[in-house]
């Protein structure tokens, strides 16, 4: 006869249905949630008020005024956008600037490209060559021109001595008017690239690996893969870099400053550098905020034409 054995009775633990908590309580803890939030973000926002906001602000309104530090200003209405439209150099450095700009997309679009492709394409030492590549970004802009400015001299420079060594003709280099923009479109592209080639690197890292091993099964070479592939995945990183940079080239200013001082012949001055001359060696503010004010007029215009555009084709693309 089998002889069973009894199973205790496991204990059943009942526990008390938590209450939920009043509609009151709920809103009271939510505003506390948003006033700490908020809290945090104070420091950053008093920053940009004062930093940002406020100097933009006071600049659209000293430039309808005949402002010097030290006396009343004065209002003038539209006298100072006249004078500054009706100087010589205005048109020089609203030609300079676009060209620059043209030029450093032309150069300096393509190659942070190019760059991120091969390095995304290495197995080996990695990590160095995004070093070295990134390197020139931690060197600080103005050091960075003087580099260059002793690069380009036409005495002893590293520049000529190379070509002398490989028996070329030598260049002026920034001190031609016909060489000086394109020398300063390479001290930019040198100096910057390095921030774009990482953004361009992580956008080619996140492309599905799968496109490619499709893509390779149909016989797609190597540029149709980059065409077919790589372009159409990383086009919103392209198309918002190609509009930082044009934004960041059209405010060129440290290059120009340091190295060529505008010369020669006005061949490199810009809009900013112009800004830098009306306010600090001319003492017209009124004149210098005036044409910072068509500067943001006209980068505000290009970036939404520009954004309604890349938008309209992205839609019909999908």
């Amino acid at each position: 006869m089998t002889k069973t054995t009894a199973r205790p009775v496991e204990a059943i633990t009942v526990r008390p249905v938590q209450a939920t908590p009043p509609a009151g309580d709920r809103r009271r803890r939510r505003l506390t949630d948003q006033a700490r939030a908020y809290a945090f973000l104070l420091g950053g926002l008093i920053c940009f008020a004062l930093f940002s906001w406020y100097p933009a602000i006071r600049a659209v309104i000293i430039a309808f005024q005949k402002y010097t530090p030290g006396s009343d200003p004065e209002w003038v209405g539209t006298d100072n956008f006249t004078r500054v439209f009706d100087d010589p150099e205005f048109t020089a450095a609203w030609r300079n600037t676009l060209t620059f700009t043209v030029l450093a997309l032309l150069i300096g679009f393509a190659i942070p490209f190019v760059l991120a492709l091969v390095l995304n394409e290495l197995r080996h030492a990695k990590a160095f060559f995004r070093v070295v590549v990134y390197l020139p970004v931690m060197i600080p802009p103005v050091v960075t021109a003087l580099l260059w400015k002793w690069f380009y001299d036409p005495g002893a420079g590293l520049a000529n001595e190379a070509l002398r060594f490989l028996h070329l003709p030598t260049s002026n280099w920034s001190n031609g008017a016909d060489t000086a923009l394109i020398s300063l479109v390479i001290v930019a592209t040198w100096a910057n690239m390095g921030g774009t080639v990482l953004i361009y690197l992580a956008a080619l890292q996140s492309i599905p690996g799968e496109l490619y091993e499709a893509a390779e099964l149909d016989g797609a070479n190597l540029l149709q893969r980059i065409r077919h592939v790589t372009i159409p995945q990383t086009r919103f990183v392209i198309l918002m870099l190609m509009l930082l940079q044009i934004i960041a080239t059209m405010q060129v200013f440290t290059e120009p400053f340091v190295i060529t001082g505008g010369g020669p012949e006005n061949a490199t001055v810009t809009v900013l550098y112009l800004i830098y001359k009306y306010a600090f060696l001319y003492n017209d503010f009124g004149g210098a905020c005036a044409l910072s004010v068509m500067l943001l007029v006209f980068l505000g215009i290009f970036s939404a034409v520009y954004l309604r555009l890349t938008r309209s084709e992205g839609e019909d693309t999908a």
